[in-house]
């Protein structure tokens, strides 16, 4: 199959990412993650990089430590050993805030958005520009309005009613409305928990040209997904499996085919994927 070979037993596979990020420093480094809930062990030691500009997925089957890890990457989550090292500096994460000052913003799968609320006021909900104390702190409406316009106007999402509830709106725009959220601050890294679940196949082959554009622009991008067949493969440079709370495989997104991917997952082929 594409993009195998053989490893030892307690080696990951490793195969290069398809476009050239090795001259480039990771943005995030992680390094020998660990983290466990009293008797359940769930990440084993988590080597994981990702690059300005790449696009990497991180997949495994229900309970492979997936979530964990990413809200260990967002603050959520503090691992209980391990190295994280962000934009060339070893940092401590704390709380969700400290990840976002570091320049980090996530785009959860449940999206965190207002239904009740228009495209303006959810770009802004919890950071709304207002006035100065004086004269009540009043929310900086056409300020605000005027930031969303071009942010949206960067991703090419003009058509978006800024005044229209998000509530009212499709499955992708509400998902266009989050991302355009992320990007709004300026981040260096974004994470996405299941971009383009329950989307259309129109929407979600939107978002993913949404996310190469980040990726475009030089952001690194860190993506949970179960779509191999698609999304995964089309959209990603790198793909890392977890399995059993370790990294088992290491894959090129390009030359790797969904189902050796799939195999990796389940560990259906240890002379070809190992779970360490």
């Amino acid at each position: 199959m594409r993009g195998e070979s053989a490893v030892s037993d307690n080696t990951a596979q490793v195969v290069r990412p398809s476009r050239d990020f090795e001259g480039q420093a990771p943005i995030l480094s992680l390094t020998g993650i660990k983290k466990a809930y009293g008797a359940v062990t769930v990440l084993r030691g988590v080597d994981l990089q990702i690059r300005p500009g790449e696009v990497v997925a991180l997949v495994g089957d229900n309970g492979a430590g997936k979530s964990t890890l990413i809200k260990t990457v967002a603050g959520i989550v503090r691992p209980d050993e391990g190295e994280y090292i962000f934009d060339g500096k070893q940092v401590d994460i704390r709380t969700p805030n400290d990840a976002t000052s570091l320049g980090i913003q996530t785009v959860y799968q449940d999206l965190a958005l207002c239904d009740n609320l228009d495209a303006v006021q959810n770009l802004f909900l919890g950071r709304e520009l207002a006035g100065a104390p004086i004269f009540g702190r009043r929310v900086k409406r056409a300020e605000s309005q005027k930031r969303a316009k071009e942010v949206l106007r960067q991703l090419r999402l003009d058509s978006i009613s800024l005044t229209r509830p998000v509530g009212a709106m499709s499955g992708g725009q509400r998902q266009n409305i989050a991302i355009a959220r992320s990007i709004l601050w300026k981040p260096k890294l974004v994470l996405f928990d299941e971009p383009t679940a329950a989307l259309s196949h129109s929407a979600a082959a939107q978002v993913g040209e949404l996310i190469k554009g980040l990726a475009a622009d030089g952001l690194g991008v860190l993506v949970v997904s179960h779509d191999i067949h698609q999304f995964v493969i089309d959209v990603t440079d790198t793909t890392y499996v977890l399995r059993l709370g370790r990294v088992a495989a290491r894959f090129n997104s390009k030359e790797v085919s969904g189902e050796t991917i799939v195999n990796s997952m389940v560990g259906g082929n240890e002379g070809v994927n190992s779970a360490g």
